[in-house]
């Protein structure tokens, strides 16, 4: 007997430094981790490509000088600075015919620590709250991000457990193509960059999920151009890349907002500065490399806060203390499967007409990448269904109506977590919708979901529940 389903979670090296009129001066600036690399490719990571085809070196800028961090290492990039402003997790390479693998040292670039033991690379690695950290590992070709804790009782022995090769890492991405961690957001949630449509398109696309890999959902529905490099400032914006131009999500808006900027590109890992301003990479044409720039927003010139000649600077970090991310407290639970109860598939940002829903099919991925039916069930006429379905694997609906004929199919892929109940309000109603305050039909006929986990044969459910 399956457990009970109810209640459910609802988830739905030339320096420049000029001394600014609106910034203040450059030397009164925290200290500043940064990567410097040749040549640097944003998105090689929607390939499974190298983002530094030539390397890249972490530096440090501060009050004293500018240096090298971390000078044993033949490689070195993906800063993040503790929540203490003490210590920095960052990829590393012993040797350049090394996978990257992730350490952690102190701010000053002494006591590197090696924290995994990938098979492959891991890289871009972020604290979580918790003494856990984020990172994303290659694995069959793509990247996956996984979770894992922060053994702190393990430093006398000089190296960390492999835990990339253990079990207490844990993959929260499960699509076909690859995923990366941008930021972790106040409220607890890990901010990503995946393919849009989610796991299948060719464009980058924000999403969000949960420290567990459940609740994943797009961060905003209205998919622009190319999204990627997203990241939290003190407002709660989300600031990123579009088009190499900086965009942001705003808590007033259910679509992006365009940032009035100077002309030129943007690299995006937008970090705030204490004094309000913005540390930006920035390059005037793609002929040139990317300069670290210090700007006010709404300002309309950036000024120059360091750049070297021939390497693109990137991802800054900013050495200060920060608050502490919510924690999220996991609603998983011990079952092999996860159910998700869809409200009402006419709440969404595509228009159906009233009664014209008549059933949902559901698909999960072959091991060809292609769909595969598991089974399909009735809509009520309130538009709402419950199903039962495999967990930790891609999976996508198709909404049809009474001829068979299909009315909605989704492109990418979503999956649910092993012990996930979830509920939707719609079907592609965006995160920014609230379900309406009355019972589903399909709950009120039975609160056992249609079990869509059984093989061989598909499920199939016709008539009422």
């Amino acid at each position: 007997m399956r457990p009970i389903k109810l209640p459910f979670l609802l988830i739905s090296c030339l320096l420049f430094i000029s001394a600014s009129s609106f910034g203040g001066s450059a030397l009164s600036t925290p200290a500043i981790i940064y990567t410097t690399a040749p040549r640097y490719d944003s998105e090689a990571w929607l390939r499974g490509a190298e983002r530094f085809p030539a390397g890249a070196k972490l530096w440090i800028h501060d009050a004293k000088r500018q240096r090298e961090l971390f000078r044993e290492f033949a490689a070195s990039a993906d800063p993040n600075v503790s929540f203490d402003g003490t210590r920095v997790l960052f990829a590393a390479k012993r040797r350049m015919s090394d996978h990257w693998q992730i350490w952690e040292g102190a701010t000053d670039g002494t006591d590197p620590k090696q924290i995994t033991a990938c098979k492959s690379d891991c890289i871009t690695p972020f604290y979580l709250p918790g003494s856990q950290f984020v990172f994303a590992e290659r694995k069959n070709g793509r990247f996956v991000i996984e979770t894992a804790p922060l053994n702190e009782d393990q430093a006398e022995y000089g190296i960390r457990p492999a835990l990339s090769a253990q079990i207490n890492a844990v993959p929260l991405t499960f699509i076909p193509g690859n995923a990366l961690p941008t930021d972790v957001l106040r409220d607890g949630r890990i901010l990503f960059q995946a393919a849009y449509p989610l796991g299948a398109g060719s464009k980058a696309e924000l999403y969000t999920v949960y420290s567990d890999g459940s609740g994943v959902e797009s961060y905003r529905c209205d998919h622009g151009a190319d999204r990627h490099s997203g990241r939290q400032n003190d407002a709660g914006d989300i600031v990123f890349v579009s088009s190499n131009r900086l965009e942001r999500f705003t808590s007033p808006l259910a679509h992006a907002d365009a940032i009035s900027s100077p002309a030129g590109q943007f690299a995006g890992d937008v970090v705030q500065l204490p004094s309000g301003d913005w540390l930006v990479s920035w390059r005037s044409s793609s002929a040139e490399p990317y300069r670290l720039m210090q700007w006010r927003p709404t300002a309309q010139t950036l000024q120059p806060f360091t750049s070297e000649s021939g390497s693109n600077l990137v991802q800054p970090a900013v050495i200060v203390k920060r608050p502490v991310p919510n924690r999220h407290p996991s609603g998983l639970h011990e079952w092999a499967n996860a159910n998700i109860l869809c409200l009402n598939a006419y709440t969404s940002k595509d228009h159906f007409d009233p009664g014209s829903i008549a059933s949902v099919k559901v698909y999960a991925a072959a091991t060809s990448g292609e769909p595969k039916l598991l089974g399909s069930s009735p809509v009520e006429s309130d538009g709402s269904f419950f199903l039962h379905v495999p967990s930790d694997q891609p999976i996508r609906f198709e909404l049809l109506d009474r001829r068979g004929k299909t009315l909605k199919k989704e492109s990418g892929w979503f999956w649910m977590r092993r012990g996930e109940q979830r509920i939707c309000v719609g079907c592609h109603a965006g995160p920014e919708r609230a379900p309406d305050n009355e019972v589903p039909e399909v709950l009120q006929k039975s609160t056992d979901p249609l079990d869509l986990t059984l093989q061989p044969a598909h499920s199939t459910r016709t008539g009422g529940h």
